[in-house]
Order: structure tokens, then sequence, then C-alpha cells
């Protein structure tokens, strides 16, 4: 069972599980292939979990990923939506009669591009339950690829809720009947499938597994018909999932590949195109190059590319969505972090709160970081403990 966490940040959970199970320091380091001093650092609060290195303390302890990272819990008023949501989820195979046509169902489904790019995680999880069902009902009525398209759409949603809190069964069930979706609709929808069952596996912490998976969807994708912008966009989110992958695995060659691969891929747009919620373009291939270069200790060229990117927005007057700008400082963070510029990571920190405050409560790099920089400041500092205070946290 993994931990719910209510205060930041999931290092936190490492000296407790490797007391659970009575092993010392230098037992877990060496079956997790770190060193006892960075494993003392993690559970000191000195240095902050990356999702690769907890990924490897989970495989030591025979542990799911999520079990150290902790599952953000489920507030008392989204019970009964959550139950609602693995109820329509459970209903895939059981239609009833449909509620919404096409249009209504299109528009509600771009509504929901709306909520999930501005990462308002309550509001996605108040219209999915209707949506995912409405969509279910309606693709079993019509049968058309255009309608098992809008269902694999819903349900890339449920996966995307799912991962930020880490609520992996549920992820689970999403991804597998996205994929059953797309498969009866287009090659596009397909590839956004592979690119989410990908990202289980990254999730779970099973990175090579994930890695096979955007192989095996970027072959697809080469042997479709599907051309032009389609397919540019289609091979794009394909590596920019397996350059995560990569990073995480710390596989610098493979990462390379990919982040070669998916700049070459976004220079055929001048600016990001959003299909479905997921975007393509140089933006976001930078957002996913810097939390990268961070995974594998660039920190300097991660730190350089998040001012590459801000130099582009401004020429270009282009602007990225919550769910991705959010992120961004929360890496930028990471590496001014790792670089011994605390300040410069609290004001990352504190960018990423104010931009997506819903996804900066779950996500356990923000988690993470907010616990090292209380541990780190020995003495009071007013930003610190305005944020340490809107996250809920004693400082």
């Amino acid at each position: 069972m993994s931990a719910i966490i209510e205060v930041p940040g999931p290092g936190a959970n490492v000296a407790v599980l490797r007391k659970e199970r009575g092993w010392g320091q230098d037992r877990l380091a060496a079956a997790a292939g770190i060193s006892k001093s960075l494993l003392g650092k993690i559970e000191r609060g000195e240095r902050a979990l990356t999702q690769g290195v907890a990924a490897s303390l989970a495989r030591a302890l025979g542990l799911s990923l999520e079990a150290v990272l902790g599952t953000a819990p489920v507030q008392r008023e989204a019970e009964a939506r959550l139950r609602a949501l693995n109820g329509a989820v459970r209903r895939f195979d059981l239609p009833r009669e449909p509620e919404m046509t096409e249009a209504e169902l299109r528009a509600a489904l771009d509504r929901m591009v709306g909520l999930r790019g501005s990462a308002d995680l309550r509001g996605v999880l108040d219209g999915l339950p209707g949506l995912v069902s409405a969509a279910t009902n309606h693709a079993h009525a019509v049968g058309t690829p255009e309608a098992w398209a809008m269902v694999a759409e819903a349900y890339s949603t449920v996966y995307w809720l799912a991962a930020r809190h880490r609520w992996m069964i549920l992820a689970d069930l999403a991804v597998t009947k996205q994929k059953l979706a797309a498969q009866q609709a287009d090659p596009l929808t397909l590839a956004i499938a592979a690119r989410d069952e990908a990202g289980v596996h990254l999730n779970h912490g099973d990175f090579e597994d994930g890695l096979a998976v955007v192989e095996r969807g970027l072959v697809q994708v080469e042997q479709t018909a599907v051309s032009g912008p389609d397919r540019a966009y289609a091979l794009g989110i394909l590596h920019l999932r397996g350059l995560t992958l990569a990073g995480r695995l710390r596989d610098r060659a493979t990462a390379d590949q990919h982040i070669a691969r998916a700049w070459q891929l976004s220079s055929e747009f001048d600016r990001d195109v959003n299909r479905l919620g997921i975007h393509f373009g140089p933006q976001n291939t930078a957002v996913h190059a810097v939390a990268t270069f961070a995974d594998l200790g660039r920190h300097q060229r991660a730190i350089d590319t998040v001012a590459d990117l801000e130099r582009l927005r401004r020429q270009r007057g282009l602007v990225l969505p919550e769910t991705r700008t959010s992120p961004l400082h929360m890496n930028a963070a990471r590496s001014r972090l790792a670089l011994d510029d605390r300040d410069g990571a609290l004001e990352e920190l504190e960018t990423a709160w104010s931009i997506a405050p819903q996804m900066a409560r779950v996500h356990p790099t923000a988690q993470e970081l907010l616990r090292v920089l209380t541990s780190l400041h020995k003495r009071s500092n007013p930003r610190l403990t305005r944020l340490a205070r809107q996250a809920n946290v004693p400082f």
C-alpha cells in the first residue's frame, strides 16, 4: 500500500520505509545502486529525491514507485466524484442510451481541454464521470472512428488526472480502455494512446518498458499513411515521452537521440499545436528538455534552456498552458537548487505555485523541493514561510 502524502515531500518516506524493514542505510544504498552519502542527504532533507532515484529505491525495497512517492489524498468533497469516475470506467462495455449528441460531446471535450490546460484538477474530476459515460455510450451507439476517438480523448484525460495524483490503479485502467478505443479510431489517436501507455510505465518507474512502448509506437506511426503536420505531431509526442523515460533511466545516449529528434520535428511548427489537450512544438519540447537535463545532472544547460524558452516566448508572443509552465518552473527550481542557488530555487518554486496551485500541491517535485528548502533554511525566511503556509506545511 502506498503512503498518502499530507506534508511534502516524498523523501520523508524513505527512512520510514527503510526502518520498517529493519534495514540500515548501507544495505538500502547498496541495493538501490546509490551512495550512502546521497541516501543520508535525501533522508535528512538536504537533497531532493528525484523520481529516478525513487524508482531505484522502490525496486530495492520491493515496492511500487507510488509507495515511495506517496499518493495524493482524496479530499472528502471529491470522494463521490472519484467513485463515480471509477464506475464510469468500469462500464466501458456496458453502454446505456446516448445522452449527448456528437456536437455536444465535442463541446464538452473542448471544455475539458481548457480545464486540463489550466491545471484545474478539481474541475477535471467534477466533469469526467459524466463525460466518460456520455462518450462511451455515444460510441457504442454510432460506432464511427470519430466517436471512438472521442472516447480515447476522454480516457486520456482520466489517465492525466490519475497520473497527477499517482492513483495508479485508475491510471492503468484508463490507458487500457484508451487503447481499446483508439484501435477503433485513427492512427493519430493510437499514437496518443501509445504515449499515455508509456506514461503509465514512467509513473510506475518501469522506464525500460516505457521506452519499448515508445519505440513500438514510433514504428506504428512510420508504417501508417499519416503525413504532414499530423505525422510530425504523432512522432514528436512519442519522442518527448522517450526523452523523459531515458532521462529517468539516466541513459544519456538514448535521451540525446530523442531530444535531437524532438527538436527536429518541433521545427516544423511555428508555435505549439494542441491536439486533445496534448501540446507539441518548440515550447513543449523545451519544457521536456529542461526536465530531462535536470534528470541527467546537466543543470546549467537546464537553466540556459529555460532562458532560451523565455526569449522565444517574448519574441513570438507565445503562451504555454499552466499545466506545462508550472512543471517547467519546478524543474528549473531543481536545477537551481542543485547549483546551490537557494534563492533562485525558491523564486522558481513560488512561480510554480502561483501558476498552478492545485498541481503544485500534489506534484512530487514541488513537494520534495519545499521539503528540502525548509530543511536547508536554518533561519526564518518570510517568503518560504508564506509558501509553506500555502502548502499547509509546518515551518
